[in-house]
Formats: C-alpha cells, sequence, structure tokens
C-alpha cells in the first residue's frame, strides 16, 4: 500500500451526513485528458461556484468501504467514456479542500454492481477513491452508467474529510442526454429502462442540485459538480 493509499485509509469512515453541496461546472475532454475546469478560487471569484444546501441522500445497498485508490475504475469494463471532476469546497467559507478523499461506485453499462451478486465478490469495477487537489478536485474516468429496475441513472459518492463521511449523495444525469447515450452499443442491447428522474424516489428528494452538469467532447463525456460540505459533523 502506497503513501497517499495509507493516508485515505485513514480517513475514511462507515458512515456521516451531507450538509452542503454547490453548484455544478462543466469542462472538455480531448479522449481522457481533461482540461482545467473552472474551480477553486478562480471559479468562486467567477460565481461560477455557490455554496447552497441540498438533502442527504441515501447510500444505497452496494456500498464496498475499503475501495481502490484510483482514477481509472473500469477495468477494461466497455461503455462510453465519462470523465468526471468532483469538486470539493469548505461550505463555510468556498474555499477547495485539499486531501479530501472522494469515494464513488456505480453500476456497469449493463446495470451490474461489482462486488454483490450476481457478480463476484471479488470484482471492483465502477469502485474507487481519489484525493482532491489543491484546487479541490477529484477526477476519474469510468464510463456511463447503465440501468437496473426501479432505479434512475445513478452515481453514488462520499466524501470523507478529517476521519468523518461529510458527503453521502447520489449523482444524477439528464433524461434527454442518457437517451442519446443509451441509442450505442453497449446500452442499446437492454432497451426498456423502466425509471426517468421524476419518477425516481431518491432523485425526487433532493434530485435537482445533484444534477451533472454534462458536456459532449468527441466520443465520450465530462461531468463536474462541486460540493459544499463542513469539514467536522
Amino acid at each position: 500500500m502506497d503513501e497517499q493509499a495509507r493516508d485515505i485509509e485513514r480517513l475514511l469512515t462507515r458512515r456521516g451526513s451531507l450538509l452542503k453541496l454547490g453548484g455544478l461546472v462543466a469542462a472538455g475532454i480531448t479522449g481522457w485528458k481533461t482540461e482545467r475546469a473552472e474551480a477553486g478560487t478562480g471559479g468562486i471569484s467567477s460565481g461560477a461556484i455557490s455554496c447552497v444546501l441540498a438533502p442527504e441522500q441515501t447510500e444505497g445497498p452496494y456500498y464496498l468501504p475499503h475501495e481502490r485508490v484510483r482514477r481509472n475504475i473500469t477495468e477494461g469494463r466497455p461503455g462510453t467514456r465519462l470523465t468526471l471532476r468532483l469538486t470539493v469546497l469548505d461550505a463555510s467559507t468556498c474555499k477547495p479542500i485539499k486531501g479530501a478523499a472522494v469515494d464513488i461506485w456505480h453500476c456497469d453499462a449493463l446495470g451490474v454492481y461489482s462486488g454483490v451478486p450476481p457478480a463476484a465478490a471479488s470484482t471492483t469495477f465502477m469502485r474507487g477513491i481519489q484525493r482532491t487537489g489543491a484546487a479541490g478536485v477529484a477526477t476519474f474516468q469510468t464510463v456511463y452508467p447503465g440501468w437496473y429496475p426501479g432505479r434512475t441513472v445513478h452515481i453514488h459518492v462520499k466524501v470523507h474529510v478529517g476521519g468523518n463521511v461529510v458527503h453521502t449523495g447520489q449523482l444524477y444525469f439528464p433524461d434527454t442526454l442518457t437517451d442519446s447515450a443509451y441509442r450505442k452499443a453497449p446500452y442499446a442491447s437492454r432497451p426498456g429502462r423502466d425509471t426517468r428522474n421524476a419518477v425516481d424516489a431518491v432523485f425526487r428528494n433532493g434530485g435537482r442540485n445533484p444534477l451533472l452538469r454534462v458536456r459532449r467532447s468527441g466520443a465520450g463525456y465530462v461531468g463536474s459538480i462541486t460540493m459544499g460540505v463542513h469539514r467536522s459533523v
């Protein structure tokens, strides 16, 4: 285990509360290379980022602790490329938080979560942790999530700061964007998505704020969001 992984393991705890969530930020990509998003102090001073209240959302049944510290969480699984840029701010000051551990997990393009049935317990795809840099940004390389019955398309997220879970939430996509993404393989092999944002019970409990701002670039997408948290709970 390297030094970064040890540092992150010390930060992680099992449960906490989401206190505040911020505005949305977009950025472009060329392949897997991400451009600098309008974040940190520059984004704050320009008004691109604001700290606003948002409700906590359920962790869901598929959280597994001790996920791997890595940027690319795909493990070669198929799907349309998605780069996530998740910014963590101090909700009291709107300043970026360096060193926060951002933990994400979601199903693959076929609606399957790793580590739980029907996937093998040893699988770890679409799960990972990154620490934020000086601008408060954690970046992940993944694929556009698939769907499974009863839920709209989403990504789970936890933010750990100073040994506390300060944010537990879910991130969502515009339905029109999902409709477009699902016209291509491998998503097109599973027609009949049964739940959209407006009828998803979890989304209705605060889904407007956790809606990712997503931009198409080349063959993939980049999605960004800013999360304002308290350093202690």
